[in-house]
């Protein structure tokens, strides 16, 4: 069916089933049936018992399954690829052990507010709780982490439930599952595949937009936080044509550098850990703040580079489509439920009916300019000194940021080196960045990338991850040149867990417990899995190795041999000096 049929029967089958016919067909053919209706394409995960009658119809119905070295990771690409394509990404695995193993990528999803749809067989019906092989519960595992969780309870009610699983992802921005018992997908049933549900979202209240534009229309100094729903909204335009209008600087939320183009003469860069002084500076001077799409996390408004920077008598006008988010971190003056794109659109259109066209405050956008410039002279002059063989971090990262590719889609991990990086990510257009987010997790950048990659194939994906984070995906080099993916990895080598290593030093006195690390040869492990692989030691080779890379089309890695050098810690607000009340441990120096 194509698409313009599928949304002309949309209404005709959501009123009358019947229109749109029920045929008869197996439960994984029902399945199967839904998800190339909504347009999918990819699945990643890894080939298991309990749902292989309907992985056996993929290939007939145009969906590439993509098999992986670890579930963990296909919960990552799935993500990735939602985050990329603005789409559905899909995960499957076998029951039990292969499903437990999703929960960590789901929960990354989760934080990030990306439609991943995670298909968890399960036990048969008939020997749920007897104790069997790979069985466990496997509903209350995901329940804190997911939208929306369908236990498919009869083989008829399988095409049902995965569409409405679909369409929550998608129309309340997060990961659901569904979970079917393994019998479930034989048989024979009657079923009626749907159309695609889209839910659209309007500006929000109009009592509302009317308080934020007299707020907006009498503020001194109003600045815009641009955040992550304005990327997954596609709003990016809307708070340009708003913040020209207005004359008002914009700052990003924490790992939302691609919320807004960092060329504009309004952009001032992202707030929140290792992110830009600029934007601490602007926000500070603020009177009234349009938060767009931001929960406002608390992780990024903590106090950074020795600035408390939040303006603490500022005004927040605060849009989000959920509203359980308005006023959830910051007191609001106004919330406004809505589309981040819709609401800037209706409060320009009322600033501009009732106060015309303004000029444009060139003083204000000299100082932002101004701002901008101190802080990019400070950047490019951070000591960051290289030794024989090693190259300061920061050094590494200003050259990876010169040799990027405007199209570039570049995801981190976490970690001291891939944190400092926030620094140093500018990007043009949306849908280039993606991190853990507030979850955290290791282990994430790469098979992010590798969803992003096949998303969308004509823009380079570039994984920034540290050496310790690196053991827990390179595995996925395999894949990568099983499936002919060709993404890359960037992997900062200083032979320690950095971030948790520089709380040893400020808050233990240097006793380091588990933070070495001794590494291989990084680039001769990729080549061994039949991908690109190069070492770099010095400053003046990492350009020309990640511009390589890019040109070459294939999987790579890039094993960048770093300095010891470490930023500062993103926990102090979360750890003190050590008290020692046993007489054992008093006066202990490792």
């Amino acid at each position: 069916m194509n698409k313009k049929a599928q949304k002309d029967a949309g209404p005709s089958s959501a009123q009358n089933p019947s229109a749109a016919g029920l045929r008869r067909m197996t439960p994984s053919e029902a399945l199967v049936e839904t998800l190339a209706a909504h347009g999918v394409t990819e699945v990643f995960g890894i080939v298991g018992s309990a749902y292989m009658d309907a992985l056996d119809l993929f290939p007939p119905a145009g969906i590439r399954f993509i098999s992986v070295a670890h579930e963990q990771n296909a919960a990552h690409m799935a993500d990735g690829y939602a985050r990329a394509s603005n789409r559905h990404g899909v995960c499957i695995a076998q029951n039990g052990p292969g499903v437990t193993n999703f929960v960590t990528g789901i929960a990354a999803a989760f934080w990030a507010h990306s439609p991943v749809v995670a298909i968890t067989p399960e036990t048969g019906s008939l020997s749920i709780g007897l104790g069997g092989f790979q069985e466990v519960n496997q509903m209350p595992i995901f329940s804190a982490i997911t939208k929306y969780q369908a236990h498919v309870n009869s083989p008829r009610r399988l095409a049902e439930l995965t569409h409405r699983a679909f369409t929550i992802a998608l129309a309340e921005r997060g990961p659901v599952q569904v979970n079917i018992p393994r019998d479930y997908f034989y048989g024979e049933i009657e079923a009626e595949i749907l159309p695609p549900q889209r839910i659209e979202r309007g500006a929000g209240g109009s009592d509302a937009l009317d308080q934020a534009v007299n707020l907006l229309a009498d503020a001194r100094f109003p600045v815009i936080l641009a955040g992550g729903g304005v990327i997954m909204g596609g709003s990016v335009d809307a708070a340009r044509q708003l913040a020209e209008y207005l004359s008002a600087p914009v700052v990003t939320g924490y790992l939302h550098n691609d919320a807004f183009p960092a060329s504009h003469e309004l952009s001032c860069g992202p707030l929140g850990y290792q992110g830009s002084k600029a934007a601490m500076r602007i926000i500070a001077k603020a009177d009234v703040v349009l938060a767009l799409g931001s929960r406002l996390g608390p992780f990024g408004t903590l106090p950074q580079h020795g600035l408390d920077y939040w303006p603490q008598d500022a005004k927040i006008v605060q849009v989000d489509s959920d509203s359980r988010m308005l006023g959830l971190v910051k007191k609001i003056a106004v919330g406004i439920c809505g589309d981040a794109g819709a609401a800037a659109g209706e409060l320009l259109r009322r600033l501009q009916s009732r106060k015309g066209k303004p000029a444009r405050d060139a003083a204000r956008i000299s100082e932002i300019q101004q701002i901008k410039t101190e802080w990019a002279q400070e950047l490019a002059n951070w000591p960051s000194p290289s030794e024989a063989g090693r190259i300061g971090p920061r050094r590494a990262l200003s050259e990876l940021a010169k040799a990027m590719p405007k199209n570039a889609m570049v995801t981190t991990d976490i970690g001291n080196v891939c944190s400092v990086a926030n620094s140093y990510l500018e990007f043009e257009q949306p849908q280039s960045f993606f991190a853990a987010m507030s979850f955290g997790n290791c282990g994430y950048a790469f098979p992010t990338a590798m969803g992003a990659k096949v998303a969308r194939p004509d823009r380079p994906a570039i994984a920034y991850v540290g050496d310790g984070a690196w053991g827990m995906s390179l595995a996925e080099v395999m894949t990568c040149v099983r499936e002919n993916i060709p993404a890359i990895a960037v992997v900062f080598n200083n032979n320690q867990w950095g971030a948790e290593k520089k709380n040893q030093i400020d808050y233990y006195s240097s006793r380091f417990v588990g933070t070495n690390l001794t590494n291989p040869n990084f680039a001769e492990v990729a080549k061994a899995m039949g991908a690109q692989g190069v070492r770099v030691d010095h400053p003046d080779q990492v350009g020309d190795a990640l511009r390589a890379a890019v040109a070459s089309n294939k999987a790579s890695v890039i094993d960048i041999q770093l300095t010891r050098e470490l930023g500062e810690p993103f926990r102090r607000d979360a750890l003190a000096k050590p008290l020692r009340l046993l007489e054992k441990y008093k006066g202990y120096t490792g």
